[in-house]
């Protein structure tokens, strides 16, 4: 297993700096499956949210070749999908968390974020309501180019938001994330509003994961973890929690040193 090259801690938030993307991804697949297995050996099911995007397709790879996870007893969550967004599109969170994560494990069940639900505050509700009834053990999350969680976006995240599950409007750099990763040819294509996990409901975990990998992340990490606590750079409320572990690699780390 790759070792961490630094391993500091900013305020709460202990690090692990790594060589390269495929090191981090190991190192962060094989703790979450520790975590899975920890939580399997005292909970009849374990919840687990996780995230999607680029930047975790090293960590999924690495995750779903891991043994003695009964993911036959996990019940698996994600963060975020966009507003009118059917299942089958390209871009779909749920269609992504199924080609990398869920139809290769098979877990006991998949509760997507259905965005194309006819109403979509019934959809954040009836969504609130699963997560309260099924408390998540672990999130798997990552940071964004703007240095939002989930689709918790500056200037709309709220620190301490009341809601669990709401429909965002998405920031402009977000959507360009979204054309630059290759999801959509166009911002015209990139939907305007999302239905996401509030930072609330992602740190009410037991556990937290944040895997982020890539030189594009960098900016966005030096915020999180060297600027002002601020909803301007959502991804730095994980200095605050002390059940949370960033994954870097050097390119993400490359503006801390």
């Amino acid at each position: 297993m790759p070792a961490p090259l630094f391993t500091p801690t900013f305020d709460s938030l202990p690090v692990e700096i790594y060589q390269d993307n495929e090191d981090l991804g190991q190192a962060a697949a094989a703790q979450a499956a520790h975590l899975l297995r920890s939580f399997l050996k005292v909970e009849p099911v374990v919840n687990l949210i996780v995230a999607t995007g680029n930047s975790q397709l090293t960590f999924y790879r690495n995750l779903v070749n891991l043994p003695g996870v009964d993911w036959g007893r996990v019940y698996i969550f994600h963060m975020d999908e966009y507003v009118g967004m059917r299942p089958d599109h390209p871009a779909s969170f749920r269609r992504f968390l199924h080609e990398k994560l869920v139809d290769r494990v098979h877990p006991a069940a998949f509760f997507g974020v259905e965005g194309d639900a006819a109403d979509p505050l019934a959809e954040c509700t009836r969504y609130a309501g699963l997560l309260q009834q099924h408390p998540a053990h672990l999130v798997c999350l990552g940071i964004g180019e703007n240095g939002h969680i989930a689709f918790n976006d500056p200037p709309y995240a709220n620190f301490e938001d009341p809601a669990w599950v709401k429909i965002v409007q998405l920031d402009l750099r977000s959507r360009q994330q979204q054309v630059g990763e290759g999801h959509f040819a166009s911002l015209d294509e990139v939907p305007t509003h999302a239905i996401t996990l509030t930072i609330p409901a992602l740190l009410s975990a037991r556990t937290l994961l944040a895997i982020v990998p890539e030189r594009r992340k960098s900016e966005a990490v030096q915020k999180a973890l060297i600027g002002p606590l601020t909803p301007a750079c959502p991804a730095s409320i994980l200095r605050t929690v002390s059940h949370a572990r960033l994954y870097l690699d050097l390119e993400s780390a490359s503006l801390i040193f």
